[in-house]
């Protein structure tokens, strides 16, 4: 089969050149030639393999095509990557063909199309990867199944990306290759319905492994006519929701990890039904052992889960016409810049079927919403710092840090939360001299 159309571009042509020069060979594989195939319009991303030394092609390429921008090098790797916003372009130096070809592990990513003077355009398909395209079947290089956890995971994100059958997966081996298995978990999280493959890793017996966590909180239990509901299919609602708005991979994990406290926190009151009290505070306390059991990035991000998680229902407690505006103030000062994000996860957590109160809910969020614009504007505590720092208090009564700078500094933050005085240094500064005389500081 020859391909010439997928190759009719000036980039191919330049390599085509360089490398017939040099009598070597080069190929274009992969996810593009996969897609052309499949007859994808937009082609974001091209590999190239060539048995050339690939970083001085990708030099020469790259310097002709796109002199402005720099190139990633990896020589220790034998890789070169030219990255812009519309299109990602990848270097490998290979020995063999058919080896890069098989490494790739899944049929449908192995279609490789000749950049080489003799057979130019021919596609060059070893492992069948044509066929099982035109049969929408995801099929491993291996002459077996897809057995181990990288594979598995690989193939469910192209489950979801293709809408193809994985085929023939009867066995899991407990192989946790940690980094590799959350790059493929959060691409699976990044597409637009990211239940789609949840639910498939939950079906196949992996998702125990990577987050028994969610597994704990499946099931509804019944008592005395009181039930409550399934918490890991109400979760995949959520994840799906909050997909529609964003595509904040963190925000989405706490999206996803919202209620699994609730396995812990689960009780059941008698002529009352049940009951998850505290399972924000509970849940948000379980990310640092999940962060650290899949590897997964801290820094940052772990508090912004953490915070995310700990305060995802503080605004549906807001959204009553009674919510004062020290208790709006007091949640802006705990959960920062990320009051946004916070307010998003409760829009998306509202999964009632009743459409009554789900338009409720939502024209409470948007009231709360502007309130708290409006009390942004007023004081100016989004990204509140205290007007008196502990080095001024300690000059106004010429003392040494203690605790009592400490206990200024708290009934300061108090007063300007709760509106007594204004969020500026003069009344600030008042305040801590009428409040260090009662103390006896004076």
């Amino acid at each position: 089969m020859n391909c010439i159309k997928a190759i009719d571009k000036n980039i191919f042509y330049i390599i085509r050149t360089y490398v017939n020069n040099i009598n070597k060979k080069s190929y274009v594989i992969g996810g593009y030639v996969r897609d052309f195939l499949k007859k994808k319009k937009k082609l974001k991303k091209i590999s190239i393999i060539t048995v050339v030394n690939c970083i001085k092609l990708a030099k020469k390429v790259c310097k002709k095509l796109y002199p402005k921008y720099n190139i990633y090098i990896f020589k220790n790797l034998g890789i070169a990557m030219y990255k812009n916003t519309n299109l990602n372009i990848e270097f490998f130096c290979v020995k063999k063909l058919k080896y890069f070809q098989k490494k790739i592990n899944l049929t449908i990513n192995t279609l490789a199309i000749s950049l080489n003077h003799l057979d130019y355009g021919k596609l060059i398909d070893p492992f069948g990867g044509l066929f099982d395209i035109n049969k929408k079947k995801i099929r491993s290089t291996l002459d077996r199944d897809i057995t181990d956890i990288i594979r598995i995971i690989r193939a469910i994100r192209f489950y979801i990306k293709l809408n193809f059958k994985i085929y023939n997966n009867k066995k899991i081996i407990k192989i946790f290759y940690k980094k590799r298995i959350i790059y493929e978990f959060n691409k699976i999280l990044l597409y637009k319905k990211p239940s789609i493959g949840i639910f498939y890793l939950y079906k196949i017996g992996l998702l125990s492994i990577i987050l028994p966590e969610l597994i704990n909180i499946k099931g509804i239990e019944i008592q005395n006519n009181f039930k409550h509901k399934d918490n890991f299919f109400h979760t995949l609602e959520v994840v799906d929701n909050i997909s529609i708005y964003t595509n904040n991979i963190w925000l989405k994990w706490a999206a996803l990890l919202h209620d699994i406290g609730k396995s812990i926190t689960k009780k059941y009151k008698k002529n009352f039904g049940w009951t998850f009290y505290s399972h924000e505070l509970i849940g948000s306390k379980m990310i640092t052992s999940i962060f650290e059991r899949l590897k997964l990035p801290k820094k940052k991000n772990i508090k912004y889960v953490k915070n995310i998680i700990k305060y995802s229902s503080r605004p549906i407690t807001l959204i009553s016409y009674t919510a004062t505006d020290s208790s709006i103030r007091r949640l802006l000062f705990d959960i920062g810049d990320d009051i946004e994000d916070l307010i998003l996860l409760c829009k998306s957590d509202i999964t009632t079927q009743n459409l009554i109160k789900k338009k409720q809910y939502n024209k409470n969020l948007f009231l709360l919403k502007k309130k708290i614009k409006k009390i942004k504007k007023k004081d100016k505590i989004r990204n509140w710092i205290s007007p008196i720092s502990g080095y001024h208090i300690m000059n106004i009564f010429g003392i040494n840090s203690c605790k009592e700078i400490g206990i200024l500094k708290k009934s300061l933050k108090n007063a300007i939360i709760k509106g007594i005085i204004q969020n500026n240094f003069e009344k600030a500064n008042l305040f801590i001299i009428e409040t260090g005389k009662k103390m006896g500081l004076i």
